[in-house]
């Protein structure tokens, strides 16, 4: 039988018959995002495609431009990312199957644009504009109150030129209002237009781990992590759940030649996932945790490999690598279901290492909705609140959290996990709850600490094939003690 009866129409339009999924699309507010990518440098960057374009529903993309970087200094490929949105058009009928919003591969085709042929900034400056600069200042301009995200995946210099023509156009005034729109997170420095972007724009938001890529936060997708259970980012788990059997777009993911999906953090934190919180990155999220701050030069593994590009002293702050501790939560075959390892992962990529197999096991389901119908494929559970996701509370009481009214769109039995996120928040006070593996739990706080704020997370999960995860994230206020 049918998990859900899929009611479906069919609409006749210039273009055919297209299937309207049974599933609306969510209303939350769509993230903006310009991909700059040097695709054909690395398989990677082919990768990191096929997994946006399946989450091209969900986040509004607004440009795929193709660019160069210190790997690939004087070309620029994008018939490589049209032949891939081509792909992706053979399967989007299936994907409308189960959730709507997909775009059509030509409004997606019309977006992709050439940067600079050329590398770093001596791309930039009068004279030098490009398809690509001129599109994304195109899109900076537009009368939209949402930030425009900046997805660099290689060489920044295509914004640095987008940025120089924005100088020339307009007031200084009105050019930090525009730049203060700008959302960039780059996979590290792969040109030296980055740091010249950082210094000569001191109000531009920039996420990034400068230096050797050995001290990147990136990196944490595609970690062997010691002590934790690497299966998703195996080439045997790739070529089974992506690549074997997933129509044309997942016979098109290549295979690893360096690193998977080294660039997919650049955009992981966009997804709406009840974590996830862009704008701030403080906070942490599928795409990592990062801290507004001036790193110094000495500990961003300024020797190691980045392609040779000189690493300078950053001048001002900037979100960049953040430490997480966690312990690896695993399945248990009697008594309690879920419960955390006693050995702690610590490094700034366990930011986003401790995400990972609910990041892969996501893509592996969107793979599955490319190719099949709707009551043959999972589907995310919705996680809601029986309460606000922000409460106050007091030293020496205690609260309850309840998570018990989510629901699963294909009926499957949930999991809950509820954990303390120490790093994101700023009390400083013992705690004790009773088992966390429940819908709701109960919360004591100690008699005294340090007064502000506690993240609780509570992941829900399906018991779908793969395993959906879920989160809400609640905020716990904690306030001062009398006399304080």
């Amino acid at each position: 039988m049918f998990k859900l009866i899929v009611l479906m129409f069919y609409l006749v339009a210039g273009l055919g018959w297209y299937a309207v999924a049974a599933e609306p699309a969510k209303s939350i507010e769509k993230h903006r995002l310009v991909v700059l990518t040097d695709i054909e440098a690395d398989p990677d960057d082919t990768q990191s495609l096929i997994r946006l374009l399946l989450y091209s529903n969900q986040i509004d993309i607004e440009g795929l431009i193709a660019t160069t970087s210190v790997h690939q200094k004087h070309r620029v490929a994008p018939e490589s990312i049209q032949r891939l949105i081509g792909l992706y058009g053979q399967v989007q009928p299936n994907l409308l199957l189960h959730q709507a919003g997909f775009p059509t591969a030509a409004s997606l085709a019309a977006l992709v644009k050439e940067g600079q042929n050329g590398y770093g900034m001596s791309a930039v400056g009068a004279g030098k504009a490009s398809q690509g600069s001129d599109w994304l200042l195109q899109q900076l301009e537009l009368n939209d109150p949402r930030p425009l995200w900046v997805s660099i995946w290689g060489g920044a210099n295509t914004l640095a030129q987008a940025l120089f023509q924005l100088k020339q156009k307009y007031s200084q005034e009105k050019v930090r209002a525009l730049v203060g729109k700008l959302r960039v997170y780059a996979i590290s420095d792969q040109d030296d237009s980055g740091f010249w972007l950082r210094k000569n724009f001191p109000n531009l938001f920039y996420i990034v781990s400068p230096g050797g890529y050995g001290a990147a936060s990136w990196m944490g997708i595609n970690e062997v992590v010691q002590g934790a259970d690497n299966t998703s980012i195996s080439n045997s788990w790739l070529a089974q759940h992506i690549q074997q059997g997933h129509g044309p777009l997942g016979a098109a993911y290549p295979d690893v030649a360096y690193a998977m999906e080294g660039d997919t953090p650049a955009f992981l934190s966009l997804i709406p996932n009840g974590l996830n919180t862009a704008l701030k990155p403080d906070w942490g999220g599928w795409g990592g945790r990062y801290q507004l701050y001036i790193p110094d030069r000495a500990a961003t593994d300024p020797d190691g490999f980045n392609g040779g590009i000189a690493v300078e002293q950053e001048p001002r702050p900037i979100w960049t690598n953040a430490v997480d501790s966690y312990k690896p939560i695993l399945a248990a075959d009697y008594g309690r279901a879920s419960r955390s390892l006693e050995q702690s992962i610590s490094s700034y990529r366990a930011t986003i290492s401790r995400w990972r197999d609910d990041i892969q096991h996501d893509f592996a389901a969107r793979m599955d909705w490319t190719i099949q119908p709707y009551d043959k494929a999972n589907h995310a559970p919705e996680v809601r609140l029986r309460h606000a996701n922000t409460i106050e509370a007091q030293f020496g009481q205690g609260f309850e959290l309840d998570a018990s009214a989510s629901v699963d769109p294909d009926g499957d039995s949930l999991s809950y996990y509820w954990f303390v996120y120490p790093e994101a928040g700023t009390a400083q006070v013992e705690i004790s709850m009773n088992a966390e593996n429940q819908s709701h739990i109960y919360v004591n706080l100690a008699n005294k600490g340090k007064a502000g704020s506690l993240h609780f997370i509570v992941r829900v999960t399906d018991k779908g094939q793969p395993a959906l995860s879920r989160y809400q994230r609640v905020v716990v206020l904690v306030k001062p003690q009398q006399g304080n």
